[in-house]
């Protein structure tokens, strides 16, 4: 059956090496973090609210993690930092003319583009798919690409 002096094994078929890590796909990260919910993992739908650690989150699902203080289920990762209501802030996005996901009835049949945005950069026009750094601020909850507020420099919001 094996090892019974009719065969020599190898080194390389009794000696196992060490596993290789898996890398995580950079798109598929980009895309977890700018579609969807950081908190119920939900696509992002408006009313959406982001932290000052630059986490986007789905309003009612941080109202429900504020209102469930059991015991039994532990803080979530994602928004531990959370304590009230006013750590989040309402975002002020715009939206992309361009973007047809919602617009369409899903079959399965059609290609889904994740490169494009459902929200742009007012100023710039840049999309919001994780490729450029955004920025909101805090006082208003207008979002705009750290390109624009390089060439704006101005401290006022331009609404």
């Amino acid at each position: 059956m094996g090892c019974d002096g009719g065969t020599i094994p190898k080194r390389h078929e009794l000696v196992k090496g060490p596993r290789k890590v898996e890398k995580v796909d950079k798109n598929a990260e980009l895309v977890a973090r700018w579609f969807y919910c950081a908190l119920s993992q939900e696509k992002l739908r408006r009313p959406i609210v982001a932290c000052e650690l630059g986490r986007l989150y789905n309003k009612d699902a941080i109202i429900e993690f504020l209102l469930d203080k059991s015991a039994d289920k532990t803080p979530m990762e994602a928004a531990s930092h959370i304590k009230s209501i006013k750590n989040v802030t309402e975002l002020n996005l715009a939206d992309n003319p361009a973007w047809v996901g919602d617009k369409e009835s899903i079959k399965g049949d059609k290609y889904d583009d994740i490169h494009s945005a459902r929200f742009i950069c007012p100023v710039v026009g840049l999309e919001m798919n994780g490729r450029h750094r955004f920025c909101f601020l805090r006082n208003c909850g207008c979002v705009f690409s750290e390109r624009a507020l390089k060439e704006i420099k101005s401290d006022v919001c331009h609404k």
